[in-house]
């Protein structure tokens, strides 16, 4: 094959030779035959700095493009007869930042430091510190925690390691999984504020998770994001918000109209509608998270149906919320 790269004229060739192995069973000497290939890349002699300096750099970059894009990624749960402690399967999340219905701003704002996290190997080693990044997702049930998890997942390319802390034994089987981790990857910390209430003596301990997070053993791999969920964040111990473990915390939020224009798009295939303006009304009155309002949606295909039972379903909801005294008029 040749391949012309600024100008440069450049041969490949595959190869092929073998390789004999001399195999003992039962004391008799056996030989098996191993078939090599491999390419062989010829080119003028005065071109040797460009292609070590500019053409396989180049070539090395879109190999690892070309490898991320066609990743299958892994969901790994703790399975102590796993390997590493670690069991995996398929993840198959269809969640993108595109399907989130969450703060636009919010969602800019991860999106950039993302971004800004995975190009930036060489800072972290100019400043001495691990290449991982910390980030807290906290808000009511049902405000797409998890499907963010996902998006983040989709968006890097990175497997995601979910790590129940209750099912773990001790804090050296926590170091043991984290070394277990590969680098590229997004480490789960679901319910962080409930996770160590039940702790016992031989049970992983609060110091046991911040050594885990940002000690020593945190520098062992490269290119790690470790997410903390919770419900309650004014139920965290402030030692585990400082930056350096939870470097950015993004408030999950009750639906928004920005984001219900989302599911509608997501569910109905709808940009705009009639009924549009009195859901923003009772947007505005009744707080609803959005998978109730994407619960509503999924009853029925057609848009002025769908859109219909949502508002009946806020004004259920309103009447529910007066009768008990519970309605937060935004």
């Amino acid at each position: 094959m040749v391949d012309v790269f600024k100008g440069m004229k450049l041969k490949w060739v595959l190869l092929s030779t073998s390789r004999n192995h001399v195999l003992k069973k039962n004391n008799k000497n056996g030989v098996l035959k191993e078939e090599i290939r491999y390419f062989e890349l010829s080119f003028h002699k005065k071109n040797r700095e460009m292609v070590l300096g500019s053409y396989l750099p180049y070539l090395l970059q879109k190999g690892k493009e070309i490898k991320e894009k066609n990743k299958t990624l892994k969901l790994h749960t703790v399975d102590y007869n796993g390997t590493d402690y670690w069991g995996s399967i398929n993840l198959d999340h269809p969640a993108s930042f595109d399907t989130m219905a969450m703060d636009p701003a919010v969602k800019t704002a991860l999106i950039e430091d993302l971004d800004r996290f995975s190009r930036r190997r060489e800072f972290y080693r100019r400043v001495g510190k691990a290449w991982k990044r910390g980030y807290l997702l906290y808000g009511q049930p049902g405000t797409g925690k998890s499907s963010l998890v996902a998006a983040m997942a989709n968006y890097l390319k990175f497997d995601v390691y979910d790590l129940d802390l209750k099912e773990i034994q001790c804090n050296s089987d926590l170091r043991r999984l984290l070394i277990g981790t590969g680098n590229g990857s997004i480490i789960v910390i679901e319910d962080i504020d409930t996770s160590l209430d039940s702790a016992e003596d031989d049970k992983v301990t609060l110091s046991g998770l911040l050594n885990f997070i940002d000690g020593l053993w945190s520098s062992c791999g490269d290119e790690r994001i470790i997410v903390f969920t919770t419900n309650h964040k004014d139920r965290l111990d402030p030692v585990l918000l400082r930056p350096g473990r939870m470097d950015m915390h993004l408030h999950m939020s009750y639906c928004t109209f920005s984001g219900f224009k989302t599911l509608a798009s997501n569910y109905l295939r709808i940009q705009d509608h009639q009924l549009f303006d009195e859901i923003k009304g009772w947007l505005d009155k009744v707080q609803a998270t959005p998978a109730a309002v994407a619960g509503e949606l999924m009853k029925c295909e057609d848009p002025n149906v769908a859109l219909r039972g949502l508002i009946k379903w806020f004004h259920n909801r309103a009447n529910t919320e007066m009768q008990d005294g519970s309605l937060n008029i935004k």
